[in-house]
């Protein structure tokens, strides 16, 4: 209800009421002021400072914007302060490096040594697991043929480069690429590197008859092109059409590309010629890269009978444990050291070696503008190649006595009068090449480092156990060749070095329980050897059912067109 005296207001024409105040946007605190006896109010009297205090309180609550500086106004009262204040008396903070990034494996050596030779429990060469393949019947991925070849679309030559290894894909997937397009194979040219320095031909390394009768079924293959075709060509090969191919290209790219070029010149060449076939093929294309690599690849006679000797002179040494023996990959050259850019323990000495080979080596990559090495990530990582002292360890803990007889697979080893000195004395009987073979005996190979590489790999083929330090063409072909030769399970250990940087740096793990991880990586590799095959895994390390090999002549030759 409108009061009456408002009422009589708008009635006579008066103006109309406001509306209420609107409230403070930062209401103040009103108290009432006390009274005197009087009546009259009384107010305390304010200080200076109160009233200061007061205005400034007054000037915030009606400028809040303000506050939006008030952190910044505490951090320069903050700096201000530090600045007046010595740091003399506060405590340093000490940054510790991070677990598995410092090499410590000496230590730990020194540490366990005495606990490790009065460890006689078990020997894992006499008792090294059964498995075999889980996956059936295991077959091998090559079908032999007895097929007559249609005429030929054309002659192919490539230029295989890196090393044996790679030089070896090069040709497996040459012999799958020109048995594909239905055409001659010349005996692949190896392109000589400025690493491997070896200028060793095809018939240096292989068996170039074996495998020429032995591919004789799938694929032609010539020691040289006819003179009726260079002729055409001004026996000049730089005048023949070179095809410049991606790296893992497919098989259809081949057939797309290559083939129609192929037929029209009827001589190609394909250069350089290393991992320019996909992995994921068809079967036709897979088996002729399983004949070539199984089958047809067969060292030299010198290699083989040298290989043969060393192979005998092993097993002699390994009398006591039934002629087994334990084959071990090492990678620490100092080339393999410095790329890995890993620290160990040589100090200044070592980073000027290393910084030296990666300059001779590498010029300028490793020096760019931007890059940063962290040695201690690349160890945390597992990049690191296992040292020799740490491959003793590694096997030590996995059970394999002092009485082992072992062939090291390695070229020219880093300060080897120093790093071999604790895996010899964990295993005294471990030869090389040089402690087996005599001087006479290494002369015909001694400048050539593939020839060399191919008498390690035929001694590690036909050990009891493979243990693999740093991936790379080697231990991949090595483990598939093994496979192959053994009912489809390999005995071969891949040790997890991101575990061991982590084990290595424990300062207080005690021999039982670093063997007990130890024997659980073993067998962890156990069960590896016989996993599945993926689509993408190489055929040269999983020659297994799941490689799709059954396949026939009319398979490879179903897609391109005969001349």
């Amino acid at each position: 209800m409108v009061p009456h005296h408002a009422y009589n207001r708008l009635g006579s024409g008066g103006t109309t009421p406001s509306p209420p105040a609107s409230p403070r946007r930062s209401p103040r605190i009103h108290r009432r002021p006390s009274k005197s006896a009087s009546g009259r109010a009384l107010q305390a009297p304010r200080t200076l400072l109160q009233r200061l205090a007061w205005m400034l309180l007054s000037l915030l609550l009606r400028r809040q914007a303000i506050f939006l500086f008030a952190p910044l106004l505490y951090v320069a009262g903050m700096l201000f302060y530090m600045g007046t204040v010595s740091l003399e008396g506060v405590p340093r903070i000490i940054s510790r490096p991070a677990p598995g990034s410092v090499y410590r494996s000496p230590q730990l050596y020194q540490r366990l040594r005495p606990d490790m030779d009065s460890d006689n429990s078990s020997d894992a060469l006499a008792t090294v697991w059964r498995h075999l393949y889980k996956g059936g019947t295991w077959r091998p991925c090559i079908n032999m043929t007895m097929n007559e070849l249609p005429d030929s679309n054309g002659y192919i030559y490539v230029e295989a480069n890196g090393g044996l290894n790679q030089q070896r894909t090069s040709i497996c997937n040459a012999v799958a690429v020109a048995g594909y397009l239905n055409a001659t194979l010349v005996i692949p040219y190896f392109h000589y590197h400025s690493i491997w320095r070896d200028p060793s031909k095809f018939k240096d390394i292989y068996d170039e008859e074996h495998f020429i009768n032995t591919l004789k079924n799938d694929v032609r293959v010539v020691d040289k092109v006819p003179d009726f075709i260079m002729e055409r060509f001004g026996y000049n090969m730089s005048n023949v059409h070179n095809f410049k191919i991606k790296a893992w290209s497919s098989i259809q790219y081949y057939k797309d590309a290559v083939l129609p070029k192929l037929m029209e010149e009827k001589f190609i060449r394909i250069s350089p010629f290393a991992n320019r076939l996909s992995f994921d093929a068809p079967s036709a294309v897979q088996h002729l890269r399983c004949l070539a690599n199984f089958e047809a690849l067969r060292f030299s006679n010198p290699i083989a009978t040298l290989a043969e000797k060393l192979i005998s002179r092993m097993k002699e040494r390994s009398i006591d444990n039934n002629g087994r023996y334990i084959a071990v990959h090492l990678r620490f050259e100092e080339d393999m050291v410095a790329f890995s850019c890993c620290l160990f323990d040589g100090g200044e000495e070592e980073k000027q070696d290393m910084n030296a080979a990666r300059e001779r080596g590498w010029r300028g990559k490793f020096t760019k503008p931007g890059r940063v090495i962290r040695p201690g990530v690349i160890r945390m990582n597992g990049k690191c190649p296992l040292t020799p002292l740490e491959v003793g360890l590694v096997l030590r803990g996995m059970g394999f006595s002092n009485n082992t007889a072992i062939y090291l697979a390695s070229g020219k080893i880093y300060k080897a009068e120093k790093t071999m000195a604790p895996l010899l004395e964990m295993f005294p009987l471990l030869q090389t090449k040089e402690t087996l073979a005599s001087p006479e005996e290494l002369a015909p190979f001694k400048n050539y480092s593939s020839r060399m590489a191919a008498i390690d790999y035929s001694v590690c083929l036909h050990s009891e156990v493979f243990l693999t330090t740093q991936g790379g063409n080697f231990p991949h072909f090595l483990i598939g060749h093994r496979r192959y030769l053994y009912g489809g399970h390999s005995k071969t250990i891949k040790p997890d070095k991101r575990k061991l940087a982590l084990l290595f740096d424990n300062p207080k793990v005690s021999w039982k329980a670093l063997k007990r991880q130890l024997l659980n990586m073993r067998a962890h590799s156990d069960a590896k050897g016989i996993e599945i095959k993926r689509s993408n895994d190489s055929i040269y390390t999983y020659p297994c059912p799941d490689c799709m090999c059954r396949s026939n002549r009319s398979e490879v030759l179903k897609s391109p067109p005969a001349s």
